[in-house]
């Protein structure tokens, strides 16, 4: 079930609500942990067990962390015992398959498709993917870090703990929400007027940016690309599909991430934000500091500063760059095109750190940020294809391989040129600082008005259209 959905938006979410807010405030988030494995489990019920076990697993071992905090050994290895297992657990069902079949291709080893135990088959490659598992094992494996390093109270109610895993609104796909932040309100939170509207009106806007900005510039991509398959493909028809990829993919997540941040208002949280305008970027570094903040953030406090950051000379720096960023293309995907997009921002950032840094500060704002985007477009081209022969022969044309123009690339223009542009407005922050400026009276009454026209122009659309992708499911 996705946000997206008229199953969510006219059954799953009114009716939780009824329930969620008709229940006493001690059974909340027992609620929220029952109606949240509704949730995971309406397309695939058979990984809720999964779910339950790293509930178990890191819920058992944060208390065991706790319990031997004075022998400081044996705490660090409850700490990596949970981490192994959170590792194992994202590595089996996420890179088996793939790493089986390097194996392969390497050795001529070959794992077999499945074992049979005591009469039961149990499959070792080509197992689905259970949704959202790139991001709660992340939050798990953070909490009991949390805990030793005492960032976090220890949780010693089993159903809240699983509420923190579990709650719906991020569970899917973010922002990583790490237990420290939310760890006050799971145990007393407020349900005000107030910030049950701003979490409405957050979910509205996230609603509109995924369905209507999104979903219309992702057919544009999906034309482009064919293009490419077709032998059609002109640069200029690369350089659009590959805009309108990196408007459809930051419309899409950064839309998700806002109805989750409404959502987690409407039942009281307070989640951290994941994007701030990263199309704004002047540098490929400001870039990262603005896109997906939350993996952004958790890797530099989980994976960089432990490796020792910057504090360790420029050799150690470099190595601790490439791994973070080697693990964060990995993270999205089980395929080399991933590692390649990992490995092509870690460079670019390690050049602007040592090579571009002083020539950036000379550079005129608004060169500065073309070239961010020109890095950033490339980056998604890598990002978007896995085939890397169909990746390498696109970009090739994008930089003059093939023909520069077709009539096919006026009609695109002139079929997507507002959209675009709307798009384009819709990166920045100044929307919102002309909104801000409005009086009192008028933002009263233009709120409710926009959002239900949101909410209504976004069904029109879900109901009409069969086109209503999610982009960060297969993460």
């Amino acid at each position: 079930m996705v946000f997206s959905s008229l199953t969510f938006l006219f059954a799953y979410l009114p009716l939780t609500l009824l329930v969620y807010f008709v229940s006493p405030l001690r059974w909340r988030n027992l609620v929220l942990l029952v109606v949240s494995l509704i949730f995971y489990g309406w397309g695939e019920p058979v990984y809720i067990t999964i779910m339950l076990l790293s509930i178990l697993i890191d819920y058992s071992h944060g208390l065991l962390v706790e319990k031997y905090r004075h022998n400081d050994k044996k705490a660090r290895w409850f700490v990596a015992q949970s981490v192994i297992f959170n590792l194992l657990l994202l590595g089996f069902f996420k890179y088996g398959t793939f790493l089986a079949e390097n194996l392969y291709l390497l050795t001529g080893i070959q794992i077999p498709q499945s074992v049979t135990v005591a009469g039961l088959t149990i499959p070792l490659l080509g197992i689905p993917l259970p949704i959202g598992i790139s991001f709660y094992t992340f939050q798990t494996m953070s909490y009991t870090i949390d805990v030793y390093r005492r960032d976090a109270p220890v949780q010693r109610n089993m159903v809240d703990f699983g509420a923190f895993v579990t709650m719906f609104p991020q569970l899917i796909a973010g922002p990583i929400v790490r237990y420290k932040t939310v760890a006050a309100e799971l145990n007393r939170r407020t349900h005000a007027s107030e910030q049950f509207a701003l979490g409405a009106r957050r979910f509205c806007v996230g609603l509109a940016k995924k369905v209507l900005l999104a979903n219309a510039v992702g057919k544009l991509w999906e034309e482009c690309l064919a293009a490419q398959g077709a032998g059609t493909l002109t640069a200029a028809a690369g350089w659009l599909g590959l805009v309108a990829f990196g408007f459809q993919i930051y419309f899409d997540f950064s839309g998700y991430s806002d109805m989750a941040i409404g959502l987690g208002r409407m039942f009281g949280f307070t989640f951290c934000e994941n994007f701030d305008h990263p199309y704004c970027a002047a540098s490929v570094t400001e870039f990262w500091r603005r896109w997906h903040m939350s993996l952004t953030t958790w890797f530099r406090e989980y994976l960089y500063i432990p490796l020792g950051g910057n504090r360790c000379g420029t050799a150690r720096t470099l190595r601790n760059i490439l791994i973070v960023w080697l693990c964060t293309g990995f993270w999205h995907g089980a395929s080399w095109n991933f590692v390649l997009w990992g490995l092509y921002f870690a460079a670019w950032l390690i050049l602007e750190k040592y090579v571009f840094r002083s020539l950036l500060e000379r550079t005129p704002a608004a060169v500065r940020h073309l070239y961010t985007l020109l890095v950033v477009l490339v980056g998604w081209g890598l990002f978007a294809m896995e085939d890397l022969t169909v990746c390498g022969s696109y970009l090739a044309t994008c930089f003059g391989a093939g023909d520069l123009w077709s009539a096919a690339d006026g009609f695109r223009l002139r079929s997507y040129g507002l959209t675009l542009i709307v798009l384009a407005l819709a990166s920045t922050p100044w929307g919102g600082r002309l909104w801000a400026r409005l009086p009192e009276k008028a933002d009263r009454v233009l709120t409710p008005v926009l959002m239900l026209a949101a909410l209504v122009l976004s069904t029109a659309y879900l109901v009409d259209g069969s086109y209503n992708p999610f982009l960060y499911f297969r993460f």
